[in-house]
């Protein structure tokens, strides 16, 4: 096996077609020189250099090697400064669970700013309900989630977006022409698209809370916004959704404001291990905190620390 020290040997000389100049060049004499070369080119199995008294020549093997030598020593010339920025968290991989409802605006604008800040972090992206991204935490494999409450305190948080709950009707639909806020006693006997009580745990409990559910009038049940308004859109019932979904540009669905709702109920946070060893992580959440404006999350003065 050659070492680094020979390799840069072999480049001075393959550079400089000269051992005197080569050796004067590496700030050593000749005969070491020499001599790592010779090593170099038995650890190699071929000959590099063609050499007489007068003249000294790279082989056509010595001159496909130059090239790799190089490239190895450039790599060992980066790894330590590689590592350094690893270890502080601006070199690194950062794997980030969404739900499917936060990518309608929230995880891109994440994104951007991630980009922004950090730009040599790669980020890893994985589409999974809160449930998923809570047990891929807990396993190690995920980072950073963007996910819905409520958390255990192993974890650490932060309110990345509230937001309003809003009432998507068919733009057909009565509700819709009358164009006013819609309250409960507006939606008794009306069909209805309803949250999956177990894949939508977090939108079901919300919606139960705010509105009396007659289970008679469940037409549907789906854990997925999307899915929710394209029912909505070809008639087949109203929906509670929240108001980022206005942001999907479905056609044929009007969305209404719920009278009498508390202002923004829907919560959105990043999720984290209070115990990462990811120095990423922290770079990203430091990160994300410089660069929202305000307003944007509702926790201004909270440090993204573990503590």
């Amino acid at each position: 096996m050659f070492s680094f020290e020979q390799l840069r040997g072999f480049v001075a000389v393959a550079e400089e077609l000269h051992f005197g100049r080569a050796a004067d060049r590496l700030a050593m004499t000749q005969p070491p020189l020499s001599r790592q070369i010779q090593k170099l080119e038995r650890a190699v199995g071929v000959r590099l250099f063609e050499r007489d008294n007068r003249r000294v020549a790279l082989t056509p093997a010595g001159a496909a090697f130059v090239a790799e030598a190089r490239r190895l020593l450039a790599l060992a010339d980066r790894a330590p400064d590689v590592a350094r920025r690893i270890s502080a968290g601006s070199r690194g991989t950062l794997r980030i669970g969404f739900t499917a409802a936060s990518a309608y605006g929230t995880l891109g604008q994440l994104l951007n700013r991630l980009e922004e800040a950090l730009p040599q972090i790669d980020v890893e992206l994985s589409e999974m309900v809160t449930g998923e991204q809570v047990a891929a935490l807990r396993g190690g494999e995920l980072d950073l989630g963007l996910a819905r409450p409520p958390f255990d305190g192993e974890f650490g948080s932060r309110v990345l977006r509230r937001e309003r709950m809003l009432v998507a009707v068919p733009e057909d639909h009565p509700l819709a022409r009358r164009g006013a806020p819609v309250a409960a006693a507006d939606l008794v006997d009306l069909p209805l698209i309803m949250h999956s009580p177990s894949k939508a745990r977090y939108f079901y409990d919300l919606v139960v809370g705010l509105v009396p559910i007659a289970h008679r009038n469940v037409m549907h049940v789906v854990s997925q916004i999307l899915t929710m308004v394209w029912l909505v859109a070809a008639g087949r019932g109203i929906a509670f959704v929240p108001e980022s979904a206005t942001g999907l540009g479905i056609p044929g669905v009007v969305h209404l404001e719920l009278a009498g709702a508390p202002d923004d109920p829907v919560e959105l946070h990043l999720l984290w291990t209070r115990d990462s060893r990811n120095p990423a992580l922290w770079r990203a959440l430091d990160a994300v905190d410089q660069l929202m404006p305000d307003g944007y999350h509702s926790m201004q003065n909270n440090s993204w620390t573990a503590s």
